[in-house]
């Protein structure tokens, strides 16, 4: 069964606050979406990558970063759920209803293979896929609209999301082209998924698979690849 990675990258970087986007920023002398594809091209169940960029880009894609795997390129849409949309769209002649799709945010680079190796084991046999989280850790405080603490919220069975996130193809189309239709934004696939009463499972991950959302993310990453090398991850 096949298992397509679609790579959302078509941001524009206005939360980063940066001249250039966040995936083209620099990390141990390569790019955010460089160690990010880097690091899926060691995933070996992986039949192939879909990148998804701006339409304005035209920045190549460094040759032999993902070993051997084909790589298709897809435009970005207005939100990211019509990005995605625009990469299934690429791969809905080369894929089953109940193959596989992928999907793992560009500015994730600290990522370990071998956890997507466990999440395509987790969620192998189940009919809807699966997502990477992280238990939330921290306590958890509901604040009023005067900005004061108004109730603690129990964090039991909570859990913050991570991607990759892992779909049937014929499901993610679906929940995916409804929020688009419904002009819903949701944040993760996971959750146009759930709008559809359809449960995802739950996979840990790694707290170190973190997202480069602000300029001190940069030397966090560094930090958290370095100690990666230092335990042996393999990675490039």
């Amino acid at each position: 069964m096949a298992i397509w990675a679609i790579v959302p990258a078509a941001g524009v970087g206005k939360r980063m606050g940066t001249e250039i986007p966040k995936q083209y920023l620099s990390i141990c002398g390569k790019t955010v979406l460089q160690h990010t594809l880097e690091r899926l091209g060691r995933v070996g169940a992986l039949s192939g990558v879909v990148l998804v960029l701006h339409p304005d880009d035209e920045t190549p894609v460094p040759a032999g970063i993902l070993q051997s795997l084909p790589v298709r390129i897809a435009r970005g849409g207005h939100e990211r759920c019509h990005s995605v949309l625009n990469a299934l769209k690429i791969l809905e002649p080369e894929l089953a209803p109940d193959d596989w799709v992928l999907v793992h945010d560009a500015a994730r680079p600290c990522l370990r293979p071998s956890e997507v190796d466990r999440l395509i084991e987790a969620v192998g046999k189940h009919d809807v896929g699966g997502v990477l989280a992280a238990p939330v850790a921290d306590t958890l405080k509901r604040a009023n609209n005067e900005g004061e603490v108004a109730g603690t919220v129990d964090r039991t069975a909570l859990y913050r999301a991570l991607t990759p996130q892992l779909f049937r193809f014929h499901i993610l189309s679906r929940a995916l082209q409804l929020a688009a239709d419904q002009n819903r934004i949701v944040t993760d696939d996971s959750a146009a998924i759930e709008c559809l009463g359809l449960s995802p499972l739950i996979v840990p991950g790694s707290t170190d698979n973190i997202k480069i959302t602000q300029e001190s993310d940069l030397l966090l990453a560094e930090v958290i690849m370095q100690q990666q090398n230092s335990q042996g991850v393999e990675i490039p």
